[in-house]
């Protein structure tokens, strides 16, 4: 297995939540990201109920109100999505 640096752009949001998880797991971001393509390539979770309910906290905390649905819809740059309502 070699793994390799990359820079990728991810939305400051997502980005929060993601770090947020990978302390409440002790791991790195790299590896928990690792973790939840592998599962996701099996269509499993990568997660358990509790730490879905977690991760929920997380996202209200830091306004993430992005979908799986908005995916395709993230543009680079300026161009915003605006936020959900709910």
């Amino acid at each position: 297995m070699e793994r390799v640096q990359t820079g990728i752009r991810i939305e400051r949001r997502i980005l929060k939540v993601l770090k947020a998880t990978a302390e409440l797991k002790d791991m790195s971001v790299g590896d928990l990201l690792e973790g939840i393509v592998l599962h996701a390539f099996e269509g499993k979770s990568a997660f358990t109920p509790e730490t879905l309910r977690q991760i929920g906290e997380f996202r209200g905390i830091y306004g993430l109100t992005l979908r799986a649905s908005d995916s395709h819809s993230l543009k680079e740059g300026n161009r915003r999505l605006p936020a959900r309502k709910t």
